[in-house]
């Protein structure tokens, strides 16, 4: 059995973490020439997201079963492989169908790399300065893979092609297996009995696609029509089913239900869910008023993203400083003001806007913000949780960000074309994103509340995997109910 080496281990697991981030906005600012070269419909372009989010959040508690199972550097380089091939094929499409399958291969490939990579990043640094370091490491590699995924998508778009928005994955692909091949150790699986729950995870994947699906086409069919209302319910009975699953079945559980009893694990998922809900419509609708309200271009509009993924970056780099002496509940009820008034400040867009004015500066509050949040919501979601379950803990944590991320983007696309109306113009467009903005400083609101009401704000010691007491800083620890 090879020893892993920590720094390289560090290292691919923040360049997989900050693909798998990219390809969640990277398509953003590129959608226009996407849809004008594939000839996709004005909502049917939206599923060029929501193929990647559904299929990555839906499958990754199967993921991190999977790394779990059967060794979390094997499932960690088969992912890389289905990632790379998918993006490849994602870049030759020639119809709409085509690259929405595409972008489902990718999600079904980051739902396998997300996971192992968080699990291996735990296992790799349990405790002390290094697993700040290094939990730091992985929020700015991730925040700066999801912002710049903006700045990248609009300079390949207008500049080579929006095929080059797929094929940019193909060498960062080939990095970080490299990587890992040389960095991770092949040790054995964590957990060597039981098969994975193929079907709960079927089942949550199909729940959460009806579910999105309805909420789609709520313009063409109100909440009251028949399609809206069956298919709503059908995804109910598919999520139901999901939960029933997951206590009867023999196999060996997706998510065990009773991880949901520790308040941290639950509050944690379920602000990231809001806040993940929030973040995605950012990036969507921000960059639609930059190129059809202001009419910028595609590589333009990517540049202007920067301040808010430099932002971010900043952000984390704040969050890491604080969480030596800050509890994670400070840190995310800073964090959540702060991008709940950047959110605000952005529902302030107007029709004769500039970047300068109605952008700038809202971007720079929000990413600051946004960046803060993420180390502490991470560790809390992880810390504390069984050795053989890390990879289920990392799986549940990135789902509820990326079913989030749809879940919020149907909704709030939803509100924004309720008001703009049948009548388009460049006024009606921005009242419709301007109210998705204000909104989701809501969602993020909601999630202040949340971590008022159910995460603790003190700074005991916790168990940590492996078992072993420790008093390291609370950023890095959740607390048990």
């Amino acid at each position: 059995m090879r020893d892993g080496r920590p720094g390289l281990t560090l290292a691919a697991v923040a360049v997989v973490q900050f693909m798998v981030s990219l390809d969640l906005s990277v398509v953003n600012v590129g959608l226009p020439r996407i849809a004008a070269g594939l000839g996709f419909s004005t909502s049917g372009m939206t599923w060029v997201i929501h193929a990647y989010a559904l299929a990555f959040g839906g499958l990754l508690l199967l993921g991190g079963k999977a790394a779990d199972r059967y060794g979390r550097r094997r499932v960690l380089l088969s992912g890389l492989g289905l990632f790379g091939i998918a993006s490849l094929l994602g870049g030759l499409a020639q119809d709409p169908g085509q690259l929405v399958a595409a972008r489902a291969a990718q999600g079904v490939g980051a739902a396998a790399l997300a996971p192992s990579a968080l699990a291996l990043l735990a296992a790799t640094f349990p405790s002390g300065r290094e697993r700040v370091r290094a939990f730091g490491i992985w929020s700015a590699m991730n925040a700066s893979g999801g912002a710049l995924g903006a700045v990248v998508g609009g300079l390949l778009a207008e500049y080579a092609s929006w095929r080059w928005v797929m094929f940019v994955n193909v060498p960062i692909v080939v990095i970080a297996a490299a990587l890992a091949w040389r960095g991770v150790a092949s040790g054995s699986a964590a957990s060597p009995a039981g098969r994975p729950d193929a079907l709960g995870a079927v089942l949550a994947t199909a729940g959460m696609t009806l579910l999105v699906f309805g909420i789609v086409r709520i313009d063409r069919h109100p909440w009251t029509s028949s399609a809206t209302l069956v298919t709503l319910a059908a995804a109910v009975v598919l999520l139901a089913a999901f939960v029933l699953v997951e206590r009867t079945t023999r196999r060996e559980p997706l998510i065990r239900l009773g991880l949901f009893t520790n308040r941290s694990v639950a509050g944690a998922n379920v602000y990231n869910l809001l806040v993940g809900a929030a973040m995605t419509s950012a990036f969507y609708f921000v960059s639609l008023y930059l190129q059809r309200i202001l009419g910028h271009g595609a590589a333009s509009t990517g540049l202007m993203f920067l301040p808010l993924a430099l932002s971010v970056v900043a952000g984390s780099v704040v969050a890491v400083k604080l969480g030596y002496r800050l509890a994670p509940r400070t840190l995310l009820v800073t964090g959540g003001l702060v991008t709940a008034a950047g959110f605000g400040w952005l529902g302030l867009i107007s029709p004769d806007g500039s970047f300068a004015v109605d952008v700038l500066g809202p971007s720079i509050v929000l990413g600051v913000g946004f960046g803060i949040c993420l180390g502490p919501i991470v560790s809390i979601a992880t810390t504390g949780v069984a050795a053989h379950e890390a990879g289920t803990a990392s799986g549940l944590l990135n789902s509820s960000r990326q079913i989030g991320a749809s879940l919020g983007l149907a909704a709030l696309g939803t509100a924004a074309q309720h008001r703009t109306g049948h009548s388009v113009s460049p006024s009606s467009l921005n009242d419709g994103y301007a109210l998705a903005m204000t909104l989701g400083g809501a969602l993020v609101l909601a999630a202040v509340l949340l971590a008022l009401a159910v995460l603790r704000g003190n700074r005991e010691p916790v168990a940590v995997p492996g078992g072993e007491e420790t008093g390291a800083p609370a950023a890095l620890h959740g607390e048990h109910a």
